[in-house]
């Protein structure tokens, strides 16, 4: 009887992952990586590296977690056709970056610009720090004093306790 149920739960559990793989399966097989339908073609060596190091700086606005050179986000390849585009009609690197977040917000930069803005941004970190030492020094601070008085008690005699000279 018990064997009987052991082989019965192995089937089920055989039949289980059999369905699982059928709905899986197919996701699978038709699964392909995204290319750039126009990859990009640089001019020189120079372009290329600029480029690089420009849509590394970038945000893809849809990825979030990604930077614009990273993502393969059909907005992202747009965006870096658009940076190209920009770079080739001799914009600085600044001008790229002010006409992205111009149109997509400052959240596009990886790192924003310090104004009063950001300020939280940029300095919160070090200041949540800062308090967090203060306030660790505080309590260790009052430990040592309530430490150093309770052994200062102990220290002095008092009236109640008997000399160690007495003898009884």
């Amino acid at each position: 009887m018990n064997a009987e149920r052991t082989n019965t739960g192995r089937i089920k559990r055989t039949l289980w992952l059999l369905v699982l793989a059928a709905l899986l399966l197919p996701g699978i097989a038709f699964a392909q990586a995204t290319r750039d339908p126009a990859p990009l073609q640089f001019t020189d060596q120079a372009e290329a590296d600029r480029f690089h190091a420009l849509t590394a700086e970038l945000r893809c606005v849809k990825c979030q977690n990604q930077s614009l050179a990273d993502s393969n986000a059909a907005i992202a390849q747009d965006l870096r056709h658009e940076v190209l585009t920009l770079m080739r009609q001799d914009k600085t690197d600044a001008e790229v970056k002010h006409y992205l977040v111009a149109r997509y917000g400052e959240f596009v930069l990886y790192r924003p610009q310090v104004d009063p803005k950001t300020w939280l941004l940029w300095f919160g970190p070090g200041l949540v720090l800062l308090v967090g030492g203060l306030v660790v020094v505080n309590i260790v601070r009052k430990r040592s004093a309530g430490q150093s008085s309770i052994s200062h008690q102990k220290n002095t005699p008092d009236e109640n306790t008997p000399d160690e000279d007495q003898e009884w």
